[in-house]
């Protein structure tokens, strides 16, 4: 055990502190972890009446862990199903940092289940969707036109070269004019290629020509109207914004451009592990789930046209 961690708080601290430094882990998924394992620290140390030290991290027991999760499932801050998932994920997570450097075990940890949960089907936009969203970006008379190009590139981004938000406004002046394909680096700083289309290329380099700041090559190229780089909150304020003036659900997203450009490549005859590694899924059975949004698709059009339907 590192003598200067002697308590349940302590190793939490150096675990964060190893998630941001040698796991490279964004500063959301840091802040999560930290705010899920501390709050089960605070639960036993309450329940124990005690500071906990990192032996007793070693102790804790089965029923220990399930009061917790029961716990967090109670009162006017219940977590759902979901959140109480990923609470236990990060309470794993943390138990077997705690063993793999301070050397205290614990194999009861691994015995809990958490809540079953109803993996949910992608909920992409139809093409005509996302064309109409696109062309309500770029026909605002009410912005400045490098706003609205700024709009329209990158909703052209996320649906053709199907980027998560984080991902597209990672792009730097120096990405400009963009080549054949990106470089992206998404989740769990998984690099992987995209393809760029010739519509992709030109709405960005038509922003690029109309942004009206001097940017550095390695300054972010998505600019907010002050000059500041462009947040995910406005992206997706903007495509609140959209689906309001045309009337479509709120289930539409910026999200859900990118699930519209997997299930559009697999109706026109992608193979998954293709759209696997465009996406950049660490698992295929991930991946997997649009086949069931395609053969949704497939169905509602044959009992839509089919006259014995």
């Amino acid at each position: 055990m590192t003598s200067s961690v002697r308590t349940g708080r302590q190793a939490l601290a150096a675990w964060l502190d190893h998630l941001t430094l040698e796991r490279r882990a964004s500063p959301r998924t840091v802040r999560a972890y930290g705010d899920n394992v501390l709050a089960y620290l605070n639960f036993l140390e309450n329940h124990r009446g005690e500071t906990l030290s990192v032996a007793a991290l070693g102790e804790i027991s089965t029923a220990d862990l399930r009061g917790y999760l029961a716990f967090r499932r109670q009162g006017e801050n219940a977590l759902a199903p979901r959140s109480i998932s990923q609470a236990l994920s990060s309470i794993r997570a943390f138990h077997r940092y705690v063993d793999q450097r301070h050397g205290v075990a614990n194999a009861a940890i691994g015995l809990v289940r958490g809540p079953r949960l109803k993996i949910g089907l992608p909920r992409p936009v139809s093409e005509d969707q996302a064309r109409d969203l696109i062309a309500e970006a770029s026909g605002d008379t009410e912005r400045e036109p490098w706003e609205t190009a700024r709009d329209e590139a990158v909703l052209t981004l996320l649906w053709g070269c199907g980027l998560r938000i984080s991902e597209a406004l990672s792009l730097t002046w120096s990405d400009v004019p963009l080549g054949a394909a990106l470089r992206i680096t998404g989740k769990g700083g998984k690099t992987r290629i995209a393809p760029v289309l010739d519509a992709v290329r030109e709405a960005v380099a038509v922003y690029a020509d109309e942004l009206p700041f001097v940017l550095g090559p390695d300054e972010p190229l998505f600019r907010a109207k002050r000059g500041g780089p462009l947040s995910p909150r406005h992206v997706q304020g903007l495509v609140q914004t959209l689906r309001g003036r045309l009337g479509l659900s709120d289930r539409v997203t910026p999200h859900a451009f990118r699930h519209a450009f997997a299930t559009h490549l697999l109706g026109a005859g992608a193979d998954l592990r293709t759209i696997q590694e465009l996406l950049g899924h660490a698992s295929l059975s991930t991946t997997q789930r649009y086949t069931q949004v395609d053969a949704a698709g497939l169905l509602a059009a044959y009992q839509a046209a089919h006259p014995k339907a």
